[in-house]
């Protein structure tokens, strides 16, 4: 079975995805394999630094994200030509590795952007983990520590909280304790495995 998995920013997705891995699904995770495609040496990296210029690099050579993301979430033309490098390369790899899965078990997409893409039709199931806007922003205050300013045009840049709760079969609300959490996925799976 197919199942797409996402969430805003600081929706607590990570979590999630963490814990449907502890209960035996195969998770393939979408922020992983979009740090991969842009690794030092790869063609992404190398198409990045083409369409945004070197100033994006560390001096080790690395994609700066926090550089890159500072261009992306405040211009839309800029991060669409971002997506447009760096998508096809992620997707690429997400059927590599879905390919290699077992046949009968459940493989997880973990896609933070799903909404956007317009692809949660091509999923048996759709996990969308959702919590309130003023949420998300005072954990990426606490936990990641951005400004309020970052951390509003990181949410904005995003689909909005009704647009991807319009793609959900199922929605694990995440904002109490992590053994709430941890009852509200554990709900979700089973009902996966039937």
């Amino acid at each position: 079975m197919r199942v797409g998995l996402t969430g805003g920013v600081a929706s607590g997705k990570s979590t999630v995805s963490s814990i449907l891995a502890e209960l035996g699904a195969v998770v393939i995770d979408g922020d992983k394999l979009a740090r991969e495609v842009v690794e030092q040496g790869t063609p992404g990296l190398a198409a990045v630094v083409e369409a945004f210029g070197p100033e994006i690099l560390t001096p080790e050579g690395d994609m700066d994200r926090a550089a890159v993301g500072r261009i992306v979430f405040n211009d839309d033309a800029k991060r669409k030509l971002l997506e447009s490098i760096v998508h096809p390369l992620v997707f690429e790899r997400y059927a590599a590795l879905e390919a290699s899965a077992p046949q009968d078990g459940i493989v997880i997409h973990d896609i933070p952007l799903l909404a956007e893409s317009g692809r949660a039709d091509t999923f048996d199931e759709v996990i969308v983990v959702d919590a309130p806007r003023e949420t998300q922003v005072e954990r990426m205050l606490r936990d990641r520590g951005w400004t309020r300013e970052d951390a509003e045009s990181r949410i904005a840049a995003q689909a909005t909280r009704e647009q991807r709760l319009a793609i959900a079969t199922y929605v694990i609300e995440n904002t109490g304790t992590l053994d709430q959490l941890r009852e509200r996925v554990e709900a979700v799976h089973a009902a996966l495995v039937g």
